[in-house]
């Protein structure tokens, strides 16, 4: 008889996502493009509560501040054991950094490792990509 079958791990609901672990730093200077990328981006499926694990990008033109990046990190790690599927995840992410950094531009892109023969890449976008030669 094989244990794990049907067997569904534990994991915290979206009051997990610690956005108060962000930090801003001011941004002085020209407009810039600025990318992030880990490819140690996880979460976990609500459905099975198996961990969910792929590549995140973060794209954007600052306005006024820059996420300080030990800060972001810290944020991002917060979802390791949120329950969340993966189009909310990219939302939630894009929603909290939007709301934070109130930038020109911002993009969230999240490419998830295949499952059950599928990949998956969500991606939210708003602003002007172009914003940089304003």
């Amino acid at each position: 008889m094989a244990v794990a079958e049907g067997l569904r791990l534990p994991f915290v609901g979206e009051e997990g996502i610690r956005c108060d672990y962000l930090e801003l730093f001011p941004y002085v200077g020209e407009r810039q493009f600025i990318t992030y990328e880990t490819s140690e981006w996880s979460c976990v499926c609500p459905f099975s509560g198996l961990p969910d694990y792929g590549t995140l990008t973060i794209e954007y033109v600052p306005h006024l501040h820059c996420v300080e990046l030990k800060s972001l990190k810290y944020y991002l790690v917060s979802y390791r054991n949120v329950g969340i599927y993966q189009e909310p995840a990219t939302n939630r992410l894009f929603q909290d950094l939007f709301q934070f950094l109130n930038p020109a531009y911002l993009s969230i892109t999240t490419k998830y490792n295949t499952r059950g023969g599928i990949d998956a890449v969500c991606r939210i976008e708003k602003g002007q990509r172009n914003a940089i030669e304003s």
